[in-house]
């Protein structure tokens, strides 16, 4: 081993430099190839301290020691030496004496390299100063430049002064506008006073430094191109900063329309500013005017099409002549799904309309007014001689999804090789409860039917598992994972226990002291679930090493996790012909989730079951003949801006059941529990619903505070589970609405459309009570739990595929207590987005053709001004009243 492999080794850089230092390139070519086994060797050693003093001067020797650029370049940059290297000072030293040619190529090779491999700016910087070559332009030397010019300021020094040092300036300025992902770089890099970017962009330009013209080009060119919303909007701030002149706006004038269109919103607002300018100062002609308006008023966004609007009243104002061009573009705003916006747009055509004696006009005009909603195209029908509407309407048809219906499980795989992909692809993404009592059931089948040959088809998922180890003198520690109080969280680790139990790797002891003693769960609302949803992995893992089950009593027979009584009874007969020993948990599992709402069904099923003769027959039978009791009452309490439940003991779940089974029989507390904890798992609420699959309200009790930190503290992903607890079995009573209730106040698009989802999947199984679900939003709109906007997006999203009955029975139980409160003066959070509430309802009665009188709404109508509230309160009062439309 040579003397410079010995130093690096050992980590003396300055050692190893000094070595290079007096190596001719021969020798240097020849020590490579030591250097390469040492980085082989340390990829494979711990991180230890030989390897951190290691690596170091192993980048250097590596970087020194090959005479390719390409060869140097992929050293640099490689993964295993990203946080070993030293600084570019030092690499420029060593590097130094190669070619211009070589250290230019070098340099660019490096700057197209991915911003994410770390390649210091100031060593691509230092290897085009000594070459000469011209500067790259890549993302990630633009990146980096920008982080050097603004991150290394100091004193007096500000980044103007450093941009006019900069002999690339002009080049890279340029470059800034072809680079992805910048704009957030000009805020935080250099803060937003005089020191600014925006300010030394727009100093350099005006003092000639920087060619203005190219640069306003460059952000024209840039906002026209779109991208992110934060590259948006520093380029449009840039743009504004340069304050155009008239004549620069005007030789534009084709890049503002096209903005005008399809820019994002804050672009599509200045380019229409500027275009509103240039018309109002006679710059542009009617047909261009009209040319904007049919691009502007096609747009969603209400404030563009309301400017828009008040623009052309202006001009149609100042110039009469020009309102045979400008007017049918209002027909664009006859379709606008804002009903203010509609409004506007008429009235636009009733004070203008006379100004042109053009037919067609006004024959285009009336046909586009049959999209108004029906009180203004009342208005219509007079102001432009549009078609009155039909004297009767047609009779309204609810559309609703088709009611969901559950799948049934397919047979445990039949080959252990089959099972084993099953088991790894659901180790690997949590699967849902179908795939997880699927492969529950087969694990204990084929440990039963052939346990190695179950083993050597699990082999290559086990060595993939943390617990598994490959020295064959591995004993379990007394203190290892599977003995921890909080072992199993997810359904996935429930597969791990079982796995490691098969090949040896959890303690007799441990899993015994498991099923004897039960686990020792967190004092938190969800305990009772977890513990029954454990106890019965523990048991099963138990038998496996003791005396393996057959098969599962409790694997469902449909994907909700209902058991049929019939398929119960003849696993129970199953049992009893092989002799085999029931499972304690396994039975209990399997009581709680046969299906007894079919009383017919259960009858039968409770003959054949006390036939059998057996313990377990008879207690199937005793609960096949009761009818599942009526959920405990529930008790309100609040928590701040919560809304929670409380309910009392079910005794039933209580007798006759195993120990860890019993909490779930007994009373939820709000503040005698524990709000956080372990199970932080959404994927663990499925399989609790799958644990009750008949009674759902039990569930939702005790995940209710859960779901509403969706709405309360914006948690994402908190209201997800809500279709598939829709979609379950058992009565949708007060816990089951007030977690829909929080699901579609949530935060997250997602939460909300999962909300959605739900709330027509109860609809369409007839077990939605709007009433119910309506009090309980008005009442959480009133506390601040839920804000009126992304409720009214909610509602929008379920009326959108044709439930407007279903959204307004909700919404006219949630109205009448916000328009109290402000009947009597309110201006709170309740206050704030109440018109837009108010819109989606009147649109809802509209189109299903509600009618009667709505609490408090009249008050709210009759109030002066032209707000969103009020001009919404008129709609409604107007849907639900039609003879006061006028």
């Amino acid at each position: 081993m040579s003397v410079l492999t010995d130093a690096v080794r050992a980590g003396r850089t300055a050692e190893v430099v000094s070595l290079l230092d007096e190596m001719p390139g021969t020798e240097r070519r020849a020590v490579f190839a030591e250097l390469k086994a040492l980085r082989k060797e340390l990829r494979a050693a711990p991180w230890d301290a030989g390897s951190r003093r290691a690596h170091p001067p192993l980048y250097v020797a590596g970087v020194a020691c090959q005479t390719g650029a390409a060869a140097v370049a992929a050293w640099i940059a490689a993964a295993d030496m990203r946080w070993s290297r030293t600084s570019p000072a030092l690499l420029l030293r060593i590097l130094g004496d190669r070619a211009p040619e070589w250290l230019g190529d070098l340099a660019h090779r490096l700057a197209q390299r991915p911003e994410s491999a770390g390649v210091p700016y100031e060593l691509m910087a230092g290897l085009v100063r000594l070459s000469g070559c011209p500067v790259p332009t890549t993302d990630a030397y633009v990146r980096g430049w920008l982080g050097h010019v603004a991150g290394t300021w100091q004193g007096e020094e500000t980044v103007l002064n450093r941009l006019r040092q900069d002999p690339h300036l002009p080049r890279l300025v340029a470059a800034l506008f072809e680079t992805e992902d910048v704009g957030g770089f000009f805020g935080w890099l250099a803060g937003d006073g005089p020191n600014s970017w925006y300010g030394a962009l727009t100093r350099l330009a005006d003092e000639g430094t920087l060619d203005r013209v190219a640069l306003v080009d460059a952000c024209v060119a840039r906002l026209l191109r779109g991208g992110s919303a934060t590259d948006q909007r520093a380029f449009l701030r840039l743009l504004k900063e340069l304050s155009l002149t008239p004549g620069e706006q005007r030789e534009r004038t084709s890049d503002w329309l096209a903005l005008a269109s399809g820019a994002a919103s804050p672009v599509a607002s200045h380019a229409q500013s500027v275009l509103g300018g240039l018309a109002l100062a006679g710059e542009l002609t009617p047909r261009q005017v009209a040319e904007m308006s049919d691009t502007v008023l096609f747009r969603p966004e209400r404030k563009l099409v309301r400017a828009q609007l008040v623009l052309l009243g202006r001009i149609l104002t100042r110039d009469a002549s020009s309102a045979e061009t400008l007017l049918p573009a209002l027909a664009h705003a006859f379709a606008h799904e804002d009903s203010d916006v509609q409004e506007r747009a008429l009235k636009l055509a009733e004070r203008h309309l006379k100004k042109t004696g053009s037919a067609g006009v006004r024959a285009g005009l009336a046909a586009a007014a049959d999209q108004l909603i029906p009180a203004l195209r009342v208005r219509a029908v007079s102001v432009l001689g549009a078609a009155s509407a039909a004297s009767e309407p047609p009779v309204y048809e609810e559309v609703l999804p088709a009611a969901p219906r559950p799948a049934r499980l397919a047979p445990a795989p039949e080959s252990a090789a089959e099972l084993a992909e099953e088991v790894g692809a659901l180790m690997a993404s949590e699967g849902d409860v179908a795939t997880f009592e699927r492969a529950l059931d087969g694990l204990v089948r084929h440990a039963h039917r052939d346990r190695s040959a179950l083993l050597g088809a699990l082999a290559p998922v086990a060595a993939r598992r943390w617990w598994n180890s490959t020295d064959p003198g591995y004993v379990p520690h007394p203190d290892d994972h599977f003995s921890r109080a909080d072992r199993v969280h997810t359904a996935a680790d429930g597969l791990d226990l079982l796995l490691a139990t098969l090949r040896g790797r959890v303690r007799t002891a441990t899993l015994l002291a498991a099923v004897q003693h039960g686990t020792a769960a967190a004092a938190c609302a969800h305990s009772p679930l977890s513990r029954a949803f454990e106890a019965r992995l523990w048991e099963v893992a138990y038998r496996l090493r003791s005396d393996p089950l057959p098969f599962l009593l409790s694997t469902p027979t449909w994907s909700t996790g209902l058991l049929e009584p019939d398929e119960l009874v003849a696993r129970l007969e199953a049992y009893r012909r092989l002799g085999a020993r029931v499972s304690a948990a396994d039975f209990a599992q399997a009581l709680l989730r046969v299906r007894r709402a079919d009383r017919a069904a259960a009858a039968t099923a409770a003959g054949r079951a006390a036939a059998l003769g057996t313990a377990e027959g008879t207690r199937l039978a005793r609960w096949l003949s009761q009818e599942n009791p009526a959920p405990p009452a529930h008790r309100r309490r609040t928590s701040g801006a919560r809304i929670l439940l409380e309910h009392g003991e079910l005794l039933e779940l209580q007798e006759d059941f195993p120990a860890e089974f019993r909490p779930l029989g007994r009373p939820v507390t709000v503040f005698g529990e524990r709000w956080y904890c372990h199970h932080w798992s959404a994927g663990l609420r499925a399989h609790w619903l799958g644990l009750l699959p008949e009674r759902r309200e039990l569930v939702a009790t005790r995940v209710l505070r859960d779901v509403s930190t969706a709405a309360v503290e914006d948690v994402r992903g908190a209201a997800a589970f809500l279709p598939l607890l829709a979609e379950s079995g058992g009565e949708a009573g007060e816990a089951v609405h007030l977690c829909l209730a929080y699901g579609l106040g949530a935060r997250q698009p997602e939460d909300r459309l999962a909300a959605v989802d739900a709330l027509l999947t109860l609809a369409a199984r007839e077990q939605l009570d709007g009433g119910r679900l309506g009090a309980d939003l008005g009442q959480l709109i009133r506390r601040g739990a839920v804000k009126p906007l992304r409720l009214a997006e909610s509602a929008r999203t379920a009326a959108a595929t044709g439930a407007n009955a279903t959204v307004w029975e909700m919404l006219r139980h949630t109205l009448p207590v916000l328009l109290a409160e402000q009947a009597v003066g309110g201006t709170g959070a309740s206050a704030r987005g109440l018109g837009e509430l108010l819109a989606v309802a009147a649109e809802c009665a509209e189109r299903c053709g509600a009618r009667g009188e709505l609490p408090h709404l009249a008050q709210t109508a009759r109030r002066r001004g032209s707000s969103r509230l009020v001009s919404q309160a008129r709609r409604l009062r107007s849907a639900l009243a039609p003879e006061l439309a006028a």
